[in-house]
């Protein structure tokens, strides 16, 4: 799953649960469980805020969801009024 994560650019993102179809035998929560797992660092090499959820919106509450918009918007993307992606213009196609 880190592997596939890796491959998504700069710029773009995937939903936990495109992750999930692509690797295969585990759901869009267990990609959450595992992205949630690197925000303390543990793997600087996987870009875990490029994984979104299905609505183009940031899972995460609090602290981490200002640190996955601020990661996102370092790299270009930008969000809507309503706090969404456009996945048209950021959706990452793997």
């Amino acid at each position: 799953m880190y592997l596939l994560v890796k491959q998504i650019p700069a710029g773009k993102v995937a939903t936990y649960g495109q992750i999930a179809r692509m690797v295969g035998g585990c759901s869009a929560r267990m990609v959450g469980y595992a992205m949630s797992a690197l925000r303390d660092g543990r793997d600087p090499d996987v870009p875990w805020q490029r994984v979104i959820n299905a609505q183009g919106r940031i899972s995460l509450h609090g602290i981490g969801s200002a640190e996955q918009r601020f990661l996102l918007e370092d790299e270009g993307v930008v969000f809507d009024d309503n706090d969404r992606v456009d996945f048209d213009k950021y959706g990452w196609e793997g």
